[in-house]
């Protein structure tokens, strides 16, 4: 009888840590708390990045492939001025729109930071997924950072790089 009672015990016990596995499409960001809702100024300096993000990696062969996490990070390097995102468009490997996360232009504070996390499990983007960020800033001011933290463990073997963005424009 006890042994069946600590039976149904661990049972519960693990089962009650395990949740279903939703792919989120939407970041941890606030995104209307960031909206600009005034006009930004033409004198500011525009940009555009492309940053490299890697839903998948391929591993051994071409058809066998490991699913990461992505950590896609926007950091203003700014501690005096305002980086505004007018754009950030994730596309898939064939260069198909997967979606534009900011429907209206945001702002990011001077020397703040924030990320949109794509989870392990969301393999849209797949082995050459990117984003395009479009962004202005003071002219006076140093560009922006786009970076991409890319990780996933297997009991006791991992795989983490990074990726910076490429400013093209």
């Amino acid at each position: 009888m006890k042994s069946l009672v600590l039976l149904l015990i661990l049972t519960i016990t693990f089962s009650s840590c395990i949740e279903p596995k939703d792919v989120d499409v939407n970041s941890e960001i606030n995104w209307s708390k960031r909206s600009v809702n005034y006009k930004i100024s033409d004198s500011l300096k525009a940009g555009k990045t492309y940053l490299s993000v890697y839903s998948q990696v391929y591993s051994q062969t071409e058809h066998t492939t490991h699913n990461l996490t992505a950590t896609i990070s926007m950091r203003n390097t700014s501690s005096t001025d305002t980086l505004y995102i007018l754009h950030a468009e994730y596309f898939d490997t064939a260069g198909k729109s997967i979606r534009n996360y900011t429907k209206d232009k945001i702002f990011v504070a001077p020397m703040e930071s924030i990320a949109i996390v794509i989870e392990e499990d969301n393999r849209e983007g797949g082995t050459g997924g990117n984003f395009i960020f479009d962004w202005k800033i003071n002219k006076e001011t140093s560009e922006p950072i786009f970076e991409g933290v890319f990780i996933s463990t297997k009991g006791q073997q991992g795989l983490s790089f990074v990726s910076q963005g490429k400013t093209i424009e």
